[in-house]
């Protein structure tokens, strides 16, 4: 796995996770990849420092924040999926009809198209993004 540091059009960084680095090139190639906070497909990579390991080195854990930051992430992901419901790809729709009374208030996740989200936003529909699943020890190594 690769992770890039990416900035969109209008300066919102973020950062992408990549199996190869021509795997981000034909997602890009292919308009698949957004800024998560405006929907923008004009994305690009930022200069970073390479993470450099010897052959005989196994890559390193996560340290301090790092660690602390992914775990967190991870406790949040597993309390939505544990206490939420599960809307699937209705989610635009029911978050649309909790927002408007007239679905039960109740916490949901779910899928949604970036256009979507992005209507959703714009009517000041509470929505933000479910953090990825932490990576397996053999998806760090």
């Amino acid at each position: 796995m690769i992770r890039y540091a990416l900035a969109c059009e209008h300066g919102h960084e973020f950062e992408g996770w990549f199996g190869s680095s021509e795997a981000f090139d034909g997602q890009q190639a292919d308009n698949q990849i957004e800024c998560p906070l405006c929907g923008s497909r004009a994305v690009r990579k930022q200069i970073m420092a390479p993470a450099v390991a010897g052959t005989k080195r196994t890559p390193a854990e996560p340290r301090g924040k790092a660690r602390m930051m992914m775990q967190a992430m991870g406790e949040l992901r597993r309390h939505v999926e544990e206490t939420f419901d599960d809307v699937g790809d209705a989610f635009a729709s029911e978050a649309r009809a909790i927002h408007d009374g007239r679905s039960e208030a109740r916490g949901i996740y779910g899928q949604a198209s970036p256009k979507e989200v992005r209507a959703l936003v714009e009517d000041g529909v509470p929505v933000a993004p479910l953090p990825p699943k932490p990576p397996t020890k053999t998806e760090l190594n």
